[in-house]
């Protein structure tokens, strides 16, 4: 019979090395393993008595979950590197501990953000998708016009972390100018990659293309508004892949239906996984349902971080990466 002391519940279906991990951990384990996500009602039952949450950015790990899995709850490890899902005041309060998983999908994103660029720059899917209707074609010189990325264009990275600087790594082998803001904007490191350290307001005027890596705090929630919109370069284009809301999606639009902006390639929603409508019916419009650490081996090692930071803590260890 499980007991308290020892049982992890895990909300999703996690990757097989990390599974295989928490079998053999000698816990008590109960799962969730459809694809669709664990319904409300039940991870608050699967939840009481665990001694352990592995959840997921769709879970609302609040007052009421918290309360629902009781004393016995040591830990919640979250399968992201975002955690705008829990509410880690009312874990604290309760002496539970939440951990999430930095580092492991760094280059995964970035490789994301970077293909992103490529193609909203290039027009890829648009063409892609000219092609698939049957349209009588021929070459032309002006046919899908993009953004020449390699001649000097200019890209702007909101939030110069890790995952910040992973792009900038790759932006700089295609010879981009980058201006950037954020903690590691003035390091040596940066420096070295030709980065140029500027305030917000510089970056939204000078950059050809912008790409979002900050996380989502009250501070950054909208912070991609009407007023930035209007303060970009004419036509210049958007990248996001950290968190939706930290883009005003209804100004985002209206900035597109304007003309304003040249275009938007995005990974995440304001209301996910729900879509501002009109967003998806406009042609320089790229749009992925939040697939940044998509990878094999990145999800697989989200899983084995999360696993180890919950059994860790369960068994009265320190957590790995704990959050706060």
């Amino acid at each position: 019979m499980d007991t308290p002391e020892t049982r992890i519940h895990v909300s999703f279906a996690l990757p097989g090395p990390a599974a295989d991990e928490l079998a053999a951990s000698g816990l008590l384990v109960t799962a969730y393993t459809e694809q669709t996500g664990q319904p409300r009602e039940s991870l608050l039952a699967d939840a009481a008595g665990a001694s352990g949450l592995i959840t997921l950015l769709s879970d609302r790990v609040d007052a009421e979950l918290l309360d629902a899995a009781g004393a016995s709850l040591k830990v919640v490890a979250n399968f992201a590197v975002g955690y705008d899902n829990v509410d880690v005041a009312a874990a604290t309060e309760r002496g539970v501990i939440v951990t999430n998983t930095p580092g492991v999908l760094d280059e995964a994103t970035a490789d994301l953000a970077m293909a992103l660029l490529l193609d909203l720059s290039r027009r890829v899917s648009e063409a892609d998708r000219f092609l698939r209707t049957g349209a009588e074609w021929r070459w032309e010189p002006d046919l899908f016009l993009g953004l020449d990325v390699s001649a000097g264009a200019t890209l702007g990275i909101v939030g110069l972390g890790r995952i910040g600087m992973a792009v900038a790594t790759r932006a700089a082998a295609f010879g981009m100018r980058i201006v950037a803001t954020g903690s590691r904007a003035s390091s040596p490191e940066a420096a070295a990659l030709g980065v140029r350290p500027v305030s917000f307001e510089e970056l939204l005027a000078e950059s050809d293309a912008i790409s979002i890596h900050c996380p989502l705090t009250p501070a950054t929630r909208h912070l991609f508004g009407p007023a930035q919109f209007a303060a970009m370069k004419p036509g210049a284009l958007l990248v996001n892949t950290a968190r939706g809301p930290i883009v005003d999606e209804l100004a985002l639009l209206e900035a597109l239906e304007d003309g304003r902006l040249g275009g938007a390639a995005l990974d995440v929603f304001e209301w996910e996984p729900h879509v501002t409508p009109g967003l998806l019916t406009l042609p320089n419009v790229v749009a992925v349902p939040h697939i940044g650490s998509a990878g094999g081996a990145t999800r697989a090692n989200m899983g084995l971080l999360a696993v180890r930071n919950a059994v860790a803590v369960v068994g009265g260890g320190q957590a790995l990466t704990p959050v706060g």
